[in-house]
């Protein structure tokens, strides 16, 4: 029989675990650590990594965390509150100046052409005339079916003649399907303020090869509308043309095209353009003669040799009655940034008088559509590749470089307060 442990022995089995409980809780507090002095042992520390420990070994003693917003380089000597504060305003201010040179710099560079003469890629809605198309579903039962909808052209003056195109598709697939335009009328459009004291006026749609259709039997149905001659000589403003389709055997819906018609044009094109290098621009004059004196808004597409769009030029001054000449520029810079090959043509003018009050807002021009105009050959060297200049673009230059200088002013009054030098 084995002999029981004395009592002595027994006290010592009890007071190994409470001593190494008590050191091991002392060790995991980290109030003493292995091959740590005491002056080590009363040195604030940093953890740093989640865990309080880097991958090599127990955490380094660095200063103490400092305020949010202020961080410190390694080694570098703790900042007070006051100096955190003022780091953080100094990060701040950093912001504000890349802010105001993105603003600076962008104002610059979106105005460094006059507003009339852009580049065609800054308008790629407005590459060519207006001549919508879209497609819709044949009716809220029949979503399986599109229509395809196209009209010539949005504005229509004087005896001009307007075609419509109509066609039917599959909605998933775009699989052509058979269709029918079998009742089309024409009338005001709901929105004027007169609708509906002129009568509707029927309108004929065929896929017959006729009246403006191209393709005898190709399933796109066209219509052919002229206001001045079918009932609407003496309205000016907004029509619908609206029509029924039978698509695919049975199935039924319709849809409407609207147009806007002046009866009489306010000024007419005289077709004669003439050119001149002037400040350091190709400038292309082009003569109307105009009945009603206003503001007159116009707008034209300069192409390069290839017929590859380059230019979009404007116009909007006011005119007097009789021959004038609208001015088109082709700013320097823009040629020599985008060099396109010579000779340019102009082509597409269009243009209209601005009303300044009243439905509709305009008083609209027939168009030289086409091309109305071939340059000669011109070297770059004849342009000017200096920026646009006017009073109103320098004045906000000039503010923006304020609030740059301003922004620039304060961060390195903060950064020379704090010691650090401010982000190049």
């Amino acid at each position: 029989m084995s002999q029981r442990p004395s009592l002595r022995g027994r006290w010592l089995l009890l007071l190994v675990p409470l001593v190494l409980g008590v050191g091991g809780l002392l060790l995991s507090v980290g109030l003493i650590r292995p091959g740590l002095g005491a002056a080590e042992l009363s040195a604030p520390e940093l953890e740093s990594s989640p865990s309080g420990r880097t991958p090599d070994g127990p955490p380094p003693r660095v200063a103490a965390r400092p305020s949010a917003g202020a961080p410190v380089q390694p080694g570098a000597a703790p900042l007070s509150p006051e100096e955190a504060e003022r780091e953080a305003q100094r990060q701040l201010w950093e912001q504000r100046l890349e802010r105001a040179r993105f603003t600076l710099d962008s104002y610059r560079q979106s105005t460094r052409y006059p507003p009339e003469s852009r580049s065609i890629k800054e308008h790629p809605d407005q590459v060519y005339p207006a001549s919508p198309e879209r497609k819709q579903p044949l009716s809220k039962e029949q979503r399986d079916i599109s229509l395809r909808l196209k009209q010539e052209k949005v504005f229509v003056v004087g005896d001009e003649v307007v075609h419509f195109f109509v066609g039917c598709e599959n909605a998933h697939t775009s699989q052509p399907l058979p269709c029918e335009v079998h009742s089309a009328f024409a009338h005001e459009a709901p929105h004027m303020t007169a609708a509906g004291q002129l009568g509707s006026v029927p309108l004929d749609f065929n896929d017959s090869g006729r009246a403006g259709d191209e393709v005898a039997g190709d399933g796109t149905w066209t219509g052919r509308f002229q206001p001045s001659r079918q009932g609407f000589a003496m309205f000016e403003g907004s029509l619908r043309v609206e029509f029924r389709v039978r698509a695919n055997g049975n199935a039924e819906g319709g849809a409407f095209f609207d147009v806007m018609f002046t009866p009489a044009p306010p000024a007419t094109f005289s077709g004669r353009v003439r050119e001149a290098v002037e400040h350091g621009s190709l400038q292309l004059y082009v003569g109307l003669q105009v009945r009603k004196p206003g503001r007159y808004v116009m707008a034209g597409r300069v192409d390069d040799e290839a017929g590859i769009p380059f230019a979009y030029v404007s116009f909007n001054e006011e005119l007097e009655a009789g021959a004038r000449e609208v001015k088109f520029t082709v700013f320097g810079l823009l040629l020599h940034d985008e060099k396109p090959d010579f000779p340019l043509k102009l082509r597409d003018v269009e243009g209209f008088l601005l009303r300044e009050q009243g439905d509709p807002d305009r008083e609209v021009m027939k168009s030289l559509s086409g091309y109305v105009h071939t340059t000669q050959q011109y070297g770059l060297e004849r342009f000017s590749p200096d920026e646009w200049t006017s009073e109103e673009r320098q004045r906000y230059l000039d503010e923006f470089s304020k609030d740059v200088n301003e922004a620039e002013k304060r961060r390195d009054e903060l950064a020379g307060r704090t010691g650090r030098a401010p982000r190049p």
